[in-house]
């Protein structure tokens, strides 16, 4: 196998390499529901598959160690990372639980839990654009944290809060690096795009997707919520009759488990690039939207940087940025609010799956038909 230079990129395919990465990208994606170990050591499982897959690809190299170490704890060149933000949040929920769990509270009895939980989302999915999606998906776990839920209807409600969330932050290259890394690919002509670019061309798909599922999460958990009042169980580090338990050890492991999760999701997308580019970039927008499902488990900030580039239509970019953003919520590691709410509530592979997996293909199937007249043109 021979690399170029610059890229590192295979200058062909090798049978053993592509079979090697699709045994690698099949065991990211079946291990954690098959093996217990996998599913409850998810953080280090997923650093040693981004390290076999970097070391099979042959991208090892000072900048990738240095970019990986410092993804996060850094946004650009400011260091207000999801590793600072999940410690110091975390830390501040700690000392002000009491104040915090009684406003989140008040404001759900008064409001009552559907209504509540739709103006949540919907605040939440266009806030993420504004404030960065790690900021809000920390607010947002720790209010579901807060709320007098059972166990099933708290996974419910953070898994469809995420896809809102997820969407909203592409609005802005403040919400997520896929959108900074969109707008920067498209930052020349003829798009010359700027901070509004996205807000621009997604916001007629976007805006709407946040209302739709901020109302079906009300609906849906509200209602159970409602039959079920007086029965709920807090476990897991949540609210207890309204005490809040977790302790800054706890914390603090937290913070250190999605610093290693986002360490191994840069290495997994380093390790997958070359394929990326191989074989994504000579397939149609149409049929992208559907192969980037893998973004799931792959990092979306890489998929975008190798897919996007200034010679595609804008609906050949709609397509497929909208294929990699829904695609996101559905398991864990597609999306940083995930991987942040996850370990907040302590939400397992296949807890998030049952869920994320059905409603995001259904979602992708609306999506398709709503873009497939764009896509044809």
């Amino acid at each position: 196998m021979h690399f170029s230079s610059a890229l590192a990129i295979p200058s062909e395919p090798v049978w053993w390499w592509v079979i090697a990465l699709a045994i690698i990208l099949l065991a990211v994606l079946l291990l954690p529901f098959k093996v217990r170990w996998c599913e409850r050591n998810l953080e280090i499982f997923f650093l040693i598959m981004g390290i076999l897959s970097v070391s099979l690809s042959r991208q090892w190299s000072a900048a990738l160690v240095i970019d990986a170490l410092k993804t996060p704890v850094m946004v650009g060149s400011l260091p207000i990372g999801i590793f600072q933000v999940v410690l110091v949040f975390g830390l501040l929920i700690h000392f002000f639980n009491d104040q915090f769990n009684r406003a989140v509270l008040a404001l759900e009895k008064k409001l009552s839990t559907g209504v509540f939980i739709f103006i949540l989302i919907l605040v939440f999915g266009i806030l993420s654009s504004l404030v960065s999606a790690i900021i809000t998906a920390f607010l947002l776990a720790e209010v579901a944290a807060a709320l007098p839920l059972g166990r099933k209807e708290r996974v419910r409600l953070i898994v469809i809060a995420c896809f809102a969330v997820g969407l909203g932050a592409v609005l802005t290259p403040v919400g997520e690096p896929m959108s900074t890394i969109l707008v920067q690919r498209l930052s020349g002509p003829p798009y010359n795009a700027g901070f509004f670019f996205p807000i621009r061309h997604f916001a007629v798909y976007v805006v709407p997707g946040i209302g739709v599922f901020a109302l079906f999460a009300a609906i849906w958990v509200g209602r159970k919520r409602a039959a079920s009042r007086e029965a709920v169980v807090f476990v897991d580090g949540l609210v207890q009759q309204g005490k809040y338990n977790e302790t800054l050890a706890t914390i603090i492991i937290r913070s250190v488990k999605v610093f290693a999760f986002i360490v191994a999701l840069v290495l997994l997308g380093e390790g997958f690039r070359p394929l990326i580019v191989w074989f994504f970039t000579k397939i149609p927008a149409a049929a992208l939207f559907w192969i980037n499902m893998t973004s799931a488990v792959l990092d979306n900030a890489t998929l975008t940087a190798v897919e996007i580039n200034s010679s595609l239509a804008i609906s050949q970019i709609i397509a497929i940025a909208m294929g990699l953003l829904i695609a996101g919520g559905m398991l864990i590691p597609g999306n940083i609010p995930n991987i942040v709410s996850a370990s907040r509530l302590k939400i397992s592979m296949k807890e998030w799956a049952v869920i994320g997996v059905p409603v995001g293909l259904v979602t992708m199937i609306v999506y398709f038909v709503i873009l497939l007249p764009v896509i044809l043109k």
